[in-house]
Order: structure tokens, then sequence, then C-alpha cells
């Protein structure tokens, strides 16, 4: 758990590093005197890395559903160090025009690809690795690591930003944190070659040694024959990975942009916030497995779909640390209610044969079209002069995602493997492992 979960926070330090430090680097690919427009070009370049995202998702969620967890973990911490030393040595505008921001389009797009693979490789692997009665907990450290890679980023710019000059910052400084997340990454493909593979593939994997069909594991037309349930995972997808991002990436730029308020102190608003978040997810975590993942999610949609409008409308106004700090935490209580169990949910709706591929993809997709747009639609409707409308599109989404919560079953009690299916068996306890989720 400890190694699944150290590796996830240096891929997500490298995936979020590029939103915390964009206010310092976007005039140095994008020439031009509004600053609102370079940020909406490099917000596009970060919006760009979620469309490769499906095409990571379909390639090493097949490697970890056919080859394993572990080997798709160690692939997507190669490809994600690989992507944050290209950004490292990026040249500016002035030094060769627009080549430098095609190398940063590239190394996002790389990015795009290592991250689509990892959250489901990772999603999978904490829950298989998690005991039954536990998956909630376990799996809530997919966010706690995410979390803990933004915190990580936003501390080394807090420390940049007390240590170096704003023009240090711009010129040079912003290279820093990418060196560093190349470094850490190889300090992570150590310890993830040395990861225990799952006990739910390794039965999987010697269920075809033994003769048992294998062919189709991991691939798209296994995945169709359970097309409803990744219709599921885009449903309750959109209004989590929307709020997210809205209130995780996005929050910074908004306090500077619309409340008026100084880089440091909203960077510091940030920090503070995802610190009590991170901590958060566990509890929430623990207790949807003691009352099930549903109450969790239709809670959330519908603080989201309420609250949203008028949290971003005071949080626009927030003249003060403390009242940001306030509405920003209420936000992200909120958001807890998906964050926690969102990994746990859907790895519960597949079987093992096509769970990570199940998770990677139609997640991807719902990231590539929502989450990853969210910033860019965000400075959109500001540089249009509508930016509440902004709000009421993330409350649709929610609203979206609500119906999909009432609606769908709880996936507490789902079987994951072929020895919890048959532990059901021995207790008469049909209602808990549909078949489908271990054949």
């Amino acid at each position: 758990m400890i190694g699944g979960s150290l590796g996830n926070l240096v891929e997500w330090y490298d995936w979020f590093v590029y939103a915390s430090f964009a206010i310092y680097f976007a005039d140095s690919f994008f020439p031009g005197d509004n600053p609102t427009t370079q940020l909406m070009n490099t917000a596009g370049i970060f919006a760009v890395g979620f469309l490769m995202r499906p095409v990571g998702g379909w390639i090493l969620g097949r490697a970890a559903d056919r080859h394993g967890r572990k080997s798709a973990l160690t692939l997507t911490v190669t490809m994600m160090s690989v992507a944050a030393l290209l950004i490292a040595v990026a040249p500016t505008y002035g030094q060769a025009g627009y080549f430098g921001a095609l190398v940063l389009l590239l190394a996002r797009l790389l990015q795009g690809m290592s991250i689509g693979g990892e959250y489901a490789a990772s999603a999978t692997y904490l829950t298989e690795a998690s005991a039954r009665n536990r998956r909630g907990l376990g799996s809530s450290f997919q966010y706690v690591s995410m979390t803990c890679g933004q915190l990580l980023g936003l501390g080394i710019l807090i420390t940049m930003q007390h240590t170096l000059t704003t023009n240090q910052l711009e010129s040079w400084g912003w290279r820093i944190p990418f060196v560093l997340g190349a470094l850490f990454a190889v300090v992570v493909f150590w310890l993830r070659r040395r990861l225990q593979e799952t006990d739910a593939f390794r039965e999987e994997a010697a269920a075809g040694e033994d003769g048992h069909d294998d062919s189709t594991r991991g691939t798209l037309r296994a995945l169709w024959q359970y097309r409803r349930q990744a219709g599921l995972v885009m449903a309750l997808t959109l209004g989590g990975t929307v709020a997210y991002y809205t209130y995780t990436t996005y929050l910074t730029k908004y306090l500077v942009g619309s409340a008026g308020m100084e880089k440091t102190t909203a960077t510091l608003v940030s920090f503070t916030a995802l610190t009590v978040f991170a901590v958060l997810q566990p509890f929430a975590g623990m207790l949807s497995d003691r009352i099930g993942r549903r109450p969790l999610l239709i809670t959330f949609a519908v603080g989201c779909t309420v609250g949203t409008y008028p949290i971003m409308t005071a949080l626009g106004s927030a003249s003060s640390y403390w009242s940001a700090l306030g509405l920003s935490l209420l936000a992200l209580v909120i958001i807890t209610g998906y964050t926690s169990i969102n990994a746990a949910v859907k790895a519960e709706l597949f079987p093992t044969r096509v769970r990570a591929l199940g998770v990677a993809l139609p997640y991807a997709v719902a990231n590539a079209l929502f989450g990853g747009t969210a910033e860019y639609v965000a400075l959109w409707f500001k540089n249009s002069g509508h930016e509440t409308m902004f709000f009421w599109y993330v409350s649709g989404c929610a609203l979206i995602s609500l119906v999909t919560y009432v609606l769908m079953p709880d996936t507490r009690d789902a079987a994951l493997s072929r020895a919890e299916a048959d532990a059901d068996a021995d207790r008469g306890d049909s209602a808990a492992a549909p078949a489908e989720a271990v054949r």
C-alpha cells in the first residue's frame, strides 16, 4: 500500500506542478500583454494532455490486465520521468520561438499517456491489495497520494516564492520543480520494481496457465461485454472530475485573477486547504466501508449541485486568507464524498480480467472531455465577460452525476476475486457477489 501510494504521489506531483507553476512560465512560451490569454494558452496545453489519457488508459490498462498491475505501474513512472525532463529543458519563446511551446506540448502528451494508465493501475492495485472490508479505506489513499503530490508541488512553490524574486521565478526558477520531479521518479521506479503483485491478478493469471481461455483479457472486446459499467464510470466521473479540478488546479488562478489576491496568499490558501483535504480522505473511505458507497456519492453531488454557485461567488470576493480558506475547505469537504471512494467504486464494477482497462478507458475519456477542460472553460467564460456561467456549468455536471448515483447499485459488497466469491457461496450470501464480478 505504501509503495503504490508513494509512486502515485510522484506521478501526480509531476502532473499538477505544471498547473501550479503556469502563472510563472506562461509568458516564457506565449508572448503578449494579456495575462489571461497567456494562461489560456498554457491551460490549453494542460487540457491537451488529457486527450492522451484515453490512449494511455487503453494501452496501459490492457498491459495491467494482461501482464500485471506491477509492470504497468513501473512503466507509467518511467514515462512521467521523461516528460518532466522535457519540460525542464524546453527552450523559451525568446530562445527558439514557438518550438519551446511544441516541446511543452509533446511533454504534456507523454504525461497524459502516463497518467491515463497510472490512475487505473493504482486504483486497481490499491483496491485489490486491500482487505475486503477495508477497500474504501485502501482506495482512499489514491487521492491522499494525489493530493500529497500536489501539496509537494505547492510546498516547493511556496519555498521558492520566499527565496527567489518574481523575476528569478519567471526566468529560470520554474524549471527546478520539473528537474526534481524527474529525480523523484527514478526513486519510485526502484521502489515499484519491488512491489508485490495482487492476489486477484495472480489468481487470474494462474487460471490462464491452467488452460482457461484468457485471450480476451484486457481487450476492448472483453470490455464491450461490460459497456453498461463503462457508461456508469463515465457518468459518475463527470461531476467529480469537474469539481475536483475547479477547486484544486484552478483555485489559485481564480483567487489571483478574480478575487485580486496576491499570488503568495492564494498559494498558501490552496496548500492549507489541500492538507486538510488529504487528511479527510481515509476517514471518508472508512465511513463508506461501514455505510456503503452511494450515500457519500449522493451527498457530494447534492452539495456540489446546490453549493457551487454561492461558494464560487463568495470566493470571487474573498478579501482575506481566512475567508478564502474557509470557503475552499467547505468545497473540498463536499468533494471528499467523491474523491475518497471513486477508485473503489470503479474497480468494484468490473471483473479481474478487464478491471484495469474498465477503470482506465471510460474514466480517461470523461477526464479528457470534462476534467482537463475545466480550467480552460473557466478562463474562457472569464475572458468573455460571463464568469458566473462557469459556476452553473459545474453544478450541471454534478447534477448529471447525481442522477447516476441515485440509480446505480452500491458496490461495497462486490467480490473482486474467485476466493471472495467462493467465501460468499459458502456463507450463502448470494447478494454480495454477482457472478460477473469474478469471471
